[in-house]
């Protein structure tokens, strides 16, 4: 609708927007979820949850209007008409740019439940943010290394244990768990430094993923497979997005059925499902980069 303004005024108004939108909600968020924690009943939490899902999907929502507002952007996306929001899903998806997250809430809000991200501990510091993370249960996950795991073998196995906590409360109600398996947004330097042997990923990273489904095989049966591909490799920054400097995106979201021997493992322990979980994700990551070379090809 306001296509025909300057886009750095288009910015402008969307950053207002998206700034007035989180501020204004983000208490309300904070607030009733605070309120959980007085009164230790079931029932209770499960009431304030559903609310603070609710006040996250209206800011979902607001963020879907101004978008509209001050983008003249075309949609190519299919594969998302038959999704459930009774269902419980593992989300994937490439990534090239912070927009990626907007483009997805976007697409799939109320549609499967409120995606909820692994995060790092230090994250929950970010003001505003990291408490409305917090407040929606996002897990906050401490990794460790490798290198640190030789040095203190005692610490093994709890990402493993910290993963099988942090989703226990997902077994409760229908979640959609989210995790880019490339760990980090895709740039030409990355691409290079890590020798990919694909045209346009960075190398998957299954441990994130294979511990969820190790831990939520009970629950989660389905893969969602995002592939976000922006017009001629032009990939738009946060700030162009707010502009509405884009022409098209095109997305295709695939489901695909998690095997069942996959389930109740433990990704950290067990060497041959870890082995055969990361020949299931190389074979998913190749597929998903033959149909992003198509995707260039057509354009």
């Amino acid at each position: 609708m306001l296509g025909f303004l300057p886009p750095l005024l288009r910015g402008i108004i969307a950053s207002i927007l998206l700034a007035l939108n989180t501020l204004i909600l983000a208490p309300f968020l904070i607030v009733i979820s605070i309120a959980r924690f007085p009164i230790p009943n079931a029932r209770w939490h499960r009431f304030c949850t559903a609310v603070a899902i609710g006040i996250a999907e209206l800011w979902i929502s607001c963020n879907s209007c101004w978008m509209r507002l001050v983008q003249p952007m075309n949609w190519d996306v299919q594969g998302i008409e038959t999704l459930r929001r009774d269902q419980w899903y593992l989300v994937t998806s490439n990534h090239q740019s912070w927009t990626d997250i907007l483009i997805l809430q976007h697409l799939l809000n109320r549609k499967i439940p409120m995606l909820k991200f692994f995060l790092k501990q230090e994250l929950i510091w970010v003001p505003v943010i990291g408490l409305c993370w917090w407040a929606l249960d996002f897990p906050f996950m401490k990794r460790y290394s490798k290198a640190y795991l030789e040095k203190n073998p005692h610490k093994r196995g709890e990402d493993f244990e910290n993963t099988r906590r942090a989703c226990e409360k997902f077994e409760q109600y229908p979640v959609a768990v989210f995790n880019f398996l490339e760990g980090t947004r895709f740039t030409p330097d990355k691409h290079r430094q890590q020798q990919s042997p694909y045209d346009n990923l960075l190398k998957p990273k299954a441990g994130g993923i294979g511990f969820v489904v190790g831990a939520m095989g009970n629950s989660i049966h389905s893969l969602l497979d995002v592939t976000i591909a922006y017009p001629q490799k032009q990939v738009p920054g946060l700030w162009q997005f707010l502009c509405g400097d884009i022409d098209n995106i095109t997305v295709r979201v695939s489901q695909k059925q998690i095997p069942a021997d996959y389930r109740g493992k433990n990704y950290s322990e067990d060497d041959t499902f870890r082995y055969q979980f990361q020949q299931w994700v190389s074979e998913l990551w190749a597929d998903k980069d033959r149909q992003l070379n198509a995707f260039y090809q057509d354009k």
